[in-house]
C-alpha cells in the first residue's frame, strides 16, 4: 500500500509538473499571437503615405520603401522596427511596401500574405502599406533608381533627407545603413528640435 501512495503522489506531482509547462508554452505562445495580431497592413498610395505624414507633425516621421524581392530591404527592415520603439511618442515609423509590379493576373492582395508574414516576423506594430500602385510607378514618380529607399521627415512635415542609391557615386558599392547613417540621422533631429 506503502508503494501506491507513493507511486500516486509521484503522478500527481508529476501532473502538476506537466500542468504549468503547458500554462507556461500557452502563455508564451498568447503573447507571441498578440504581437502579431497588433501587425496591420493596409492597401494604400504614396498620397496616402504623404497624409500619413502630414498627420504626424510635431514627430520625426521615417518612411521605409521597401519590398520582400530586395534582400538589402529586409536585411535592414528590423532596425526599422527597433528605431520606432526607441522613442515611440517623438519618432513614427511607416513602411511602404512596392512589391506590387502591376501584372493584371496577380493584383495587389495576391501579395499581402507573403509582405504579411514579413512583419508579423518582425512585430512592425507600426502603420505598414502595401502600394495599389505598381512599383515602376512610384519609382518613376519619387525619382527613384531602386531601393531600399528611406525618407526622414522633420517635426514641420518637411522631407529632411533622402537615403537612396543616390548618395553613392557610381561603383560605390557601400550602401545606407539605420545604425550608421539613418539613426544618427534621426537622433540629430530629435536633439536639434529639443533645443529649440
Amino acid at each position: 500500500m506503502s508503494s501506491t501512495k507513493h507511486h500516486s503522489t509521484f503522478i500527481g506531482r508529476l501532473s502538476s509538473i506537466v500542468l504549468l509547462a503547458i500554462s507556461a508554452i500557452s502563455f508564451g505562445d498568447s503573447t507571441s499571437g498578440q504581437d502579431a495580431a497588433a501587425v496591420s497592413l493596409q492597401n494604400g498610395t504614396w498620397e496616402h503615405v504623404q497624409a500619413i505624414v502630414r498627420k504626424n507633425q510635431g514627430k520625426v516621421v521615417v518612411v521605409d520603401i521597401w519590398s520582400t524581392s530586395c534582400l538589402p530591404c529586409m536585411k535592414e527592415f528590423p532596425k526599422l522596427v527597433a528605431l520606432q520603439k526607441q522613442s515611440p511618442s517623438e519618432i513614427v515609423c511607416i513602411s511602404f511596401n512596392v512589391d506590387y509590379i502591376g501584372i493584371k493576373s496577380k493584383p495587389v492582395d495576391t501579395y499581402r500574405a507573403p509582405v504579411e508574414k514579413f512583419l508579423k516576423k518582425n512585430s512592425a506594430t507600426f502603420t505598414n502599406i502595401l502600394s495599389t500602385t505598381e512599383s515602376d510607378e512610384i519609382f518613376a514618380s519619387l525619382d527613384l533608381a531602386s531601393i531600399p529607399a528611406v525618407y526622414v521627415y522633420g517635426r514641420d512635415g518637411k522631407l529632411a533627407k533622402r537615403f537612396d542609391d543616390s548618395l553613392f557615386s557610381d561603383g560605390e558599392e557601400e550602401a545606407f545603413t539605420y545604425e550608421d547613417d539613418i539613426n544618427p540621422f534621426v537622433n540629430a533631429l530629435l536633439k536639434a528640435s529639443a533645443n529649440e
